[in-house]
Order: structure tokens, then C-alpha cells, then sequence
């Protein structure tokens, strides 16, 4: 049970708890201290979890054994108006967090064939599966991450730029883009599958995307 853990959970947590604090450090040096204020460039994972998408979600994921993982922690919160350069800052902040889960995936992926040659077997396999998630969580994370829908990163990412209300409207619609999310996620396949139809668009494109960047990797 422990093992399990550890090789399944703690690399979800470490690739969620680090993107999270990616956002508020890169915000802090592009001139907004509101994350550090409030104390969330902590490592301490209580201060980031989100009931619903650090617990929850990911739990739902793995045991209904969809073949992918995903889930978001508690958002730092930025303001955007603080930002010394708001339209480059944006996107400094936005992207922060997907950089940093391809970082940890490249370094967990150059690390997986130094752990594999540990001549205690059990460790051996610990670590190895323990590394080979961290590449998988990380990758499905960016990957999931990149979508342009609210509140995800992608849509600031590719249009966070902007100062037409509209589009800012669209950005702060954080509930709707949740919501969004879970029925592409969850709700749409189930229906579909009610009726015979296999039609699972965002499963494809986690799975798809993410198999052709860990394929890259290991």
C-alpha cells in the first residue's frame, strides 16, 4: 500500500504542488508578490491542494483505469496589473508551470536509466516505476494543461495577451471552463458510450499527444 503510494500518488503530487509554485515565482519576479504574500511558494503540498482536483479527480482517473491522469492543485493567485510588462509577463506566468512538468519529465527521464541499473531488485523496480511516472504525470500534465479553456493555462497562454473585454470576459470564466472540462471529460464518453458510440476527444488528445512526448523521452 505504501509502495503504491509512493509510485503512483507522490509523482502527481510533485508534478501538481511544482507547477503551481512555478506560476507564483515566475509572477514574483515579473513584479507581483501576491502569491509569495500569501504564502503559497511553500513546498508544503497542504497549502496547494484542491479537494477536487488534487484528490478526487486523479483517484477517479486511476481507478476507472481511463489509461490517462490529470488534475490542478489550488491556483496561485497572480495580479495581472502588478506585472511590470503586462502582455510578455503574461505569458511568462502562464507558461511557467507546462516548462516546468517537460523539465521534471526530461530529468525524471534521464534519470530512469541510472535508477534501472541498481542491482537491489525491489529498488531497483521502485524507483524505476516511481521515475517512469513522473515522466508520464508530468507529460500528461503539460499536455492537459496546454488546452485553450479556462482556467487552464493554454487560454492565456494564447490569449492572455489581449485587452478586449470579451476575451478577458472568456479568461476569468473560470467556473464555466471547469465545468466545460468535466462534461468533455467525464460526462460526454459516458453518454456516448450509452449508445454504443466510442467518442472520448479530450481522452484522445491526452493519450495521443502525450504518448508521442514520452515516446520521445524513454
Amino acid at each position: 500500500m505504501i509502495i503504491s503510494i509512493i509510485v503512483n500518488f507522490v509523482p502527481i503530487i510533485i508534478a501538481i504542488l511544482l507547477h503551481e509554485i512555478a506560476h507564483g515565482y515566475a509572477a514574483k519576479r515579473c513584479g507581483d508578490n501576491t502569491a509569495y504574500l500569501q504564502k503559497r511558494l511553500s513546498f508544503n503540498p497542504i497549502r496547494h491542494i484542491d479537494l477536487f482536483g488534487t484528490i478526487i479527480i486523479p483517484s477517479l482517473l486511476l481507478l476507472s483505469k481511463t489509461g490517462f491522469v490529470f488534475g490542478w492543485a489550488k491556483p496561485v493567485p497572480v495580479n495581472y496589473n502588478n506585472l511590470k510588462n503586462y502582455k510578455r509577463d503574461i505569458l511568462i506566468v502562464a507558461s511557467a508551470g507546462i516548462i516546468t512538468n517537460i523539465a521534471l519529465a526530461i530529468i525524471s527521464a534521464l534519470l530512469l536509466p541510472l535508477v534501472q541499473q541498481i542491482p537491489h531488485q525491489l529498488t531497483n523496480g521502485i524507483l524505476s516505476l516511481f521515475f517512469m511516472n513522473m515522466v508520464i504525470f508530468n507529460i500528461v500534465l503539460a499536455v492537459f494543461n496546454a488546452l485553450p479553456f479556462p482556467p487552464l493555462d493554454g487560454s492565456k497562454i494564447l490569449l492572455g495577451w489581449s485587452t478586449n473585454p470579451k476575451i478577458i470576459n472568456f479568461l476569468n470564466a473560470d467556473k464555466y471552463g471547469t465545468m466545460f472540462i468535466i462534461i468533455i471529460a467525464f460526462i460526454l464518453p459516458a453518454f456516448t458510450r450509452y449508445f454504443g458510440l466510442d467518442f472520448n476527444p479530450l481522452g484522445a488528445y491526452i493519450i495521443n499527444t502525450s504518448r508521442f512526448l514520452i515516446n520521445i523521452l524513454i
